[in-house]
């Protein structure tokens, strides 16, 4: 998105060599030139941190390229210094095997738009001789048998952007190839874990079917919650159908903002605002915990913070964007740091404080609240007809005798006489706890929406930065290449002066 692009598409490719399933990942982006592809696929590089980017080793191409198969090629195009130039590199653990190199050898080739013949030609960084090396390798191991066919990959590519190119997928234990592109035409899964408990039980089936669980071996489930916000412009496209975004703050009931402050030594106060809340369906839907973000980015979802044995949290999920602690290198989780421990601490500590707010709206019992509201909220839980198999029982407690109804009606009804006499006493108190609440989910609302706000602009901003940056290299071009044609009719012109002259 950086680098203007308005799409990636992840789709299945065809190895045209042995017909085998490949992975295909393709993007509009601004492409690399040749220098930036050698270190994106070379070992050992590590480009300065940027406030623009997620990571700085070559964002995870290695590390999540070798995990999924043996073999990647790249083909990207680039439009840098006003000059179209085209590369290929080929990372192969097969050809490394199989040749038995003591070093990690990185074939590539590169092509250079020529515009007086309106084609592209070969770019010799060193010699002929390497680079027909290399062409050699990328046809011998790549799924492509000879420059032709590697060069018509470049066909829908576009003016700029990269196509990458997964093959030689890896296999499981029990011989099945680890990705799935059979069983989801429109998806592609992780073989075997989709696996389904046959259950008659609601709470196992919400909870199966919610997307904390169906994001562990779903590629589209993943990705529509992968980015905070996704530009109006930016299309995530798995399998020829586009990936809706997931909000999971939507998901959520009784929402509440809270500001955290985290404390760096020689930075400026930050202020980073968590949205928490019972996810819907709470609490037969089993699932709790924080998607924490870094740049916008998802690193850890559904982060179990609160873990007990007597169900505390349960149902509690947040969200934040926490920019200001690194991730590891393969965008996976965070480096452990005295940052990292101190965010874990709190975000624990808002789990529990939500839940002794907020957990008798689900029909726990909650001990910190008057045994007036108490009492009022287990009769209200009572007369919706709730019954004790959707009640969590690990922390529902009743004053109610359940010997036989009729004595759960007395008991209802001597509830309620209370109720009457004791109303009056701790109404007032009920009240500014409700506007004391009231109050802090709407500052903290503001602050969100205000936050939400300034991130669009920025984004805006960013976009129309690239778009005009863009613009403007078009237009270089296009005058470059008038220019010429421009200098050559001149010529033209001077020749057919020499020739009437003579």
């Amino acid at each position: 998105v950086n680098n203007g692009a308005t799409f990636v598409r992840v789709n299945k490719f065809t190895n045209p060599r042995d017909g085998s399933p490949s992975l295909l990942v393709q993007d509009d982006g601004g492409g690399m030139d040749p220098d930036a592809l050698r270190c994106c696929m070379s070992f050992g590089f590590s480009d300065k941190q940027s406030d623009a980017f997620i990571g700085q080793y070559g964002n995870g191409f290695k590390t999540s390229t070798m995990r999924l198969g043996a073999d990647v090629i790249v083909f990207t195009q680039n439009q840098k210094n006003w000059t179209p130039t085209r590369s290929i590199g080929l990372l192969s653990y097969t050809f490394l095997m199989e040749t038995g190199c003591d070093d990690v050898l990185v074939p590539t080739v590169d092509y250079q738009y020529d515009l007086t013949t309106a084609s592209y030609t070969q770019l010799l960084r060193h010699n002929q001789k390497l680079f027909s090396s290399n062409l050699a390798i990328l046809s011998k191991w790549s799924p492509f048998a000879s420059e032709a066919e590697l060069l018509k990959q470049f066909d829908d590519i576009g003016e700029h952007g990269t196509k990458i190119i997964v093959f030689n997928l890896w296999f499981n234990d029990d011989g099945d190839m680890e990705l799935d592109f059979n069983s989801d035409k429109k998806d592609i899964l992780i073989t075997g874990a989709q696996k389904k408990v046959k259950t008659n039980k609601h709470e196992k089936l919400v909870t199966q079917d919610y997307i904390a669980n169906r994001l562990r071996y779903s590629l589209r489930a993943y990705a529509s919650i992968l980015y905070l916000r996704v530009p109006d412009s930016f299309r995530i496209i798995l399998r020829g159908k586009d990936v809706e975004p997931h909000n999971v703050v939507n998901d959520l009931l009784y929402r509440e903002c809270v500001l955290y402050k985290p404390q760096i030594a020689g930075l400026p106060e930050l202020s980073i605002v968590t949205t928490i809340g019972f996810v819907k369906g709470a609490p037969d839907t089993d699932v709790q915990g924080f998607n924490v973000y870094h740049k916008n980015r998802l690193i850890t979802p559904f982060w179990k913070v609160a873990s007990n044995s007597y169900g505390k949290g349960r149902g509690v999920v947040g969200i934040l964007d926490a920019s200001f602690i690194k991730p590891t290198h393969d965008k996976q989780d965070f480096e452990k740091s005295v940052l990292h421990q101190r965010l874990e601490n709190r975000l624990k500590e808002m789990t529990y404080e939500y839940w002794g707010l907020h957990c008798h709206r689900l029909g726990y019992d909650n001990k910190s609240l008057p045994k007036a509201s108490r009492a009022l909220y287990r009769a209200k839980q009572t007369g919706a007809g709730s019954s004790p198999a959707s009640v969590p029982h690990q922390l529902l407690t009743a004053d109610v005798p359940t010997s036989s109804c009729v004595q759960s009606s007395m008991r209802q009804k001597r509830n309620f006489d209370a109720l009457g006499v004791i109303s009056d006493i701790n109404n007032h108190q009920t009240k500014h706890r409700d506007v004391i609440q009231r109050k802090r989910f709407h500052e903290y609302k503001t602050l969100t929406l205000e936050n939400d706000k300034l991130r669009d602009e920025c984004l805006q901003y960013e976009e129309s930065e690239k778009q005009l940056v863009e613009k403007e290299q078009k237009l270089r071009y296009q005058i470059a290449k008038e220019t010429k044609k421009y200098e050559e009719l001149l010529e033209e012109l001077k020749l057919l002066d020499v020739k009437l002259e003579t």
